[in-house]
């Protein structure tokens, strides 16, 4: 006997709801055609559905989109770094309160070394044909971030050899929802013959027809829901083992479009703003902001984030902050609105030596202009550098750290932001020891200073 079982499959949405309506629609559709059928059919998250720049994501703790996922019917998803390192750990334990699925996560424990009670490091589905799908859920090793937060995160390669040991004879098999990476995937289905289906993210990589390895098929669907995944398998249920294996993706353009979209859209968004309405500070003046030239609300930033970390210095670069502020009532909308990125403080230990070479280097105008993607960075373009507690003498080569020449050999307190720590611009700031500040973000650096400057 043959039974022929559909998996759709989504990943790294990241709260881009704009693309989420003609998805959901799509997805119903779909699953209720495949039921009358006769079909099996799954639904999978393979994580970062949430992020915070989106106000409704922002003003409801990703309860928002849990309930977008309720809506469609997921079976199960897992999660990704945006879920579980961009919330406190009291709001991570909360996020899945009202799930109506299960998250399969197998490699984030409490400090006690224990699964949380939201999760399951698997899940054995059994269609009605009796065939039985063990589906495991991994996640990205950000521990310098999750152990902040009071979260113990392991490797997810070893977590996967321990848990297939367990559930690899108890299935008929098995499917991985992998928000690691595409190398990740790559080396699992070389290493693990018994998964047969990676669905994968984190990469925002795309495979349009899959792509097989050592007899493992691999489906992945970009981001921010420009496609949906869809996985065909044909399962010969008496000898168990597949007649067909078909991945294909679906462009989210293509799909038919959802009555009233644009009223759902600006609906999310609205229902965000209001929610957020809520009185920040109050602005005797106005506090502009300038991407490529000097100007008050970076500056302010910098500032504050100096006094935050309590370090020696501070920078950031301007491009962070989206809008200047009005004079008057500031909302946590408003703050949101310029700093909506999901990244946190950070301070690093430099020698004098290093940190003369990084800030020299902040100093490049190619650096200002260019235009950043990833990283937490919900902007356009990187911008010029605030700095605070430090200045220039009369070339780039004489700096100043609180009206002190820079000691090559004093080890110095760096405050500056988390995308910066990832070696993509500063080598220094990879390798050297650091502190991350969790969960707070910049936005909120920023509403501590806004109202201790209102409470002067």
């Amino acid at each position: 006997m043959k039974e022929t079982i559909h998996i759709y499959h989504t990943n790294d949405l990241h709260s881009h709801f704009e693309n989420w309506p003609r998805i959901r629609d799509f997805l119903k559709l779909r699953k209720q055609w495949h039921l009358d059928a006769g079909d099996e059919v799954f639904l999978f998250d393979i994580g970062d559905h949430v992020d915070r720049w989106h106000p409704l994501s922002e003003a409801t703790l990703g309860k928002g989109n849990v309930e977008m996922l309720n809506d469609v019917g997921y079976d199960a998803v897992t999660i990704g770094n945006n879920e579980g390192i961009t919330f406190s750990y009291s709001e991570l334990n909360d996020l899945y309160s009202d799930a109506r699925f299960e998250v399969l996560l197998a490699n984030l424990h409490t400090k006690d070394g224990k699964i949380p009670a939201w999760a399951k490091p698997y899940s054995i589905y059994e269609t009605k044909a009796g065939t039985r799908v063990g589906v495991l859920g991994l996640t990205a090793h950000f521990a310098p971030f999750y152990k902040p937060l009071g979260w113990n995160i392991y490797s997810p390669m070893d977590q996967l050899d321990f848990w297939m040991k367990e559930l690899s004879p108890q299935t008929d098999m098995i499917v991985l929802l992998s928000h690691l990476g595409i190398r990740d995937d790559e080396w699992i289905a070389e290493s693990y013959q018994e998964i047969d289906i990676i669905l994968g993210a984190h990469t925002h990589h795309i495979f349009h027809e899959g792509k097989e390895i050592n007899g493992t098929l691999l489906g992945a669907a970009g981001k921010h829901g420009h496609y949906v995944g869809h996985i065909i398998l044909e399962f010969d249920t008496d000898q168990k083992i597949f007649s067909t294996r078909k991945a294909q993706l679906y462009e989210q353009d293509g799909l038919p479009v959802s009555k009233d979209e644009e009223k759902q859209i600006k609906g999310w968004h609205d229902e965000g703003e209001k929610m957020l309405n809520e009185t920040a500070a109050v602005l005797e003046r106005d506090l502009k902001a300038d991407w490529f030239n000097p100007s008050e609300l970076p500056q302010l930033l910098s500032d504050a984030l100096l006094h935050w970390c309590e370090a020696d210095c501070a920078f950031l670069n301007a491009g962070l902050v989206l809008e200047g502020l009005r004079k008057g009532k500031v909302s946590k909308f408003d703050i949101h609105r310029i700093l909506p990125h999901p990244i946190n403080p950070c301070v690093i230990h430099l020698t004098g030596a290093e940190l003369k070479e990084v800030i020299k280097a902040t100093r490049d105008e190619e650096l200002h202009h260019l235009q950043v993607k990833g990283l937490g960075f919900r902007g356009k373009v990187m911008g010029i550098f605030a700095y605070s507690s430090i200045t220039f003498g009369k070339d780039i080569h004489h700096i100043f750290i609180n009206g002190e020449p820079i000691n090559h050999r004093r080890t110095y307190k760096l405050a500056t932001t988390d995308m910066f720590t990832f070696g993509h611009f500063f080598p220094e700031l990879q390798r050297n020891e650091k502190q991350y500040y969790m969960p707070e973000f910049l936005r909120d650096v920023l509403a501590w200073k806004l109202k201790g400057m209102n409470s002067r």
